[in-house]
């Protein structure tokens, strides 16, 4: 989406308003967004629930009772308010109500990603990057700032450690004698735009950059074996489920006989790995786990119960398993393609 330029006020300087007091990930995310931004490097942040002052204002996020895109507006608290990337863009399946942060990310997102990345802003990379840091790291922040929760219903336990909660931490204590918020806040500012930066980073010159090896593995798979079920990887490391996922469906092998069920690959200390294909890309389901017996054994007992030399070991939950050689663990991939 196209941004819209903000004035400058008389000031000369942009300011950005958000609320004062106690600070949440969502506006704190919002202003580190905005002043990735070239044009609003430089931008003041005012921390006022004053309308009076917020009006002076060249942006607004998270407070003011108004979401005005043409005005710079970008409040989520009104009760008219129900606006996800879905109903804001048709192209984009999420349905999550948007906080201040996604606000800004779905108006000004790519063209900050663009920027990072250091390409134009057509790039198809920006899209693929624009989504994924989106799915994987905003829509979070938007649903917990909106009191959406992951499940229905009382969940197996609870998540203490995530972006919002950690800046929830930052802010001053109840019993603490300086009640000075705006520390917190510019620390909470620095630590959502350092995690910000950390997923752009990953999904535009990391994750990305192993596309075309999953490809290039999918095209070679008969050659590593004859079923066409497995994929091999020159190294571990390369985060390939996502793409397998993707790929399979451009390359139409979403049947029954066409999914890809292993991978192989090497460790950083040389040992083969053979790891299952998940039913999802976030799954804990495999589409065929290694053999029941195996799960949980190791070194020598492996070998002797699976009959293959070089067995290392089976994951209790059968997703991966290890062997000392390439033709040990093809041996493994043998067996375990016998349980189809």
């Amino acid at each position: 989406m196209s941004s819209i330029s903000a004035s400058n006020g008389s000031s000369g300087k942009i300011r950005i308003g958000t609320h004062n007091g106690s600070f949440h990930c969502d506006e704190t995310l919002a202003c580190s967004l905005l002043k990735l931004l070239p044009r609003y490097s430089d931008a003041e942040i005012v921390r006022t629930r004053d309308l009076g002052v917020l009006d002076t204002c060249d942006l607004v996020v998270d407070v003011g009772g108004v979401f005005d895109r043409e005005k710079h507006r970008y409040d989520h608290h009104q009760k008219t308010f129900n606006s996800s990337m879905n109903t804001l863009d048709s192209n984009k399946r999420w349905v999550t109500k948007l906080s201040s942060a996604g606000l800004v990310y779905c108006y000004f997102g790519k063209e900050i990603i663009a920027h990072l990345l250091a390409v134009k802003d057509d790039d198809k990379l920006v899209d693929k990057v624009y989504d994924k840091v989106y799915e994987n790291f905003v829509e979070e922040i938007d649903a917990i700032d909106n009191g959406i929760s992951t499940h229905d219903g009382e969940g197996r336990y609870g998540i203490s450690t995530n972006l919002s909660a950690r800046v929830s931490h930052l802010g001053p204590n109840w019993n603490d004698d300086n009640q000075d918020f705006d520390v917190g806040f510019y620390k909470a500012m620095d630590l959502t735009k350092t995690e910000f930066l950390d997923r752009v980073n990953y999904y535009g010159n990391v994750w990305w950059a192993a596309r075309d090896i999953v490809n290039k593995s999918i095209q070679e798979r008969f050659t590593v074996h004859k079923s066409g079920k497995l994929l091999e990887f020159a190294q571990g490391g390369v985060p390939w489920k996502e793409h397998l996922f993707e790929l399979e469906k451009e390359n139409d092998l979403t049947g029954a006989g066409g999914n890809i069920l292993y991978v192989i690959y090497t460790d950083q200390n040389s040992m083969w790995r053979i790891q299952c294909v998940p039913v999802r890309s976030k799954s804990f389901e495999n589409r065929l786990s290694l053999p029941e017996a195996w799960r949980g054994v190791r070194d020598q007992d492996l070998e002797k119960l699976s009959g293959i030399k070089g067995a290392t070991f089976v994951h209790s939950g059968g997703f991966i398993g290890g062997n000392k050689t390439r033709e040990g663990v093809m041996a493994m991939v043998e067996v375990a393609l016998k349980n189809m």
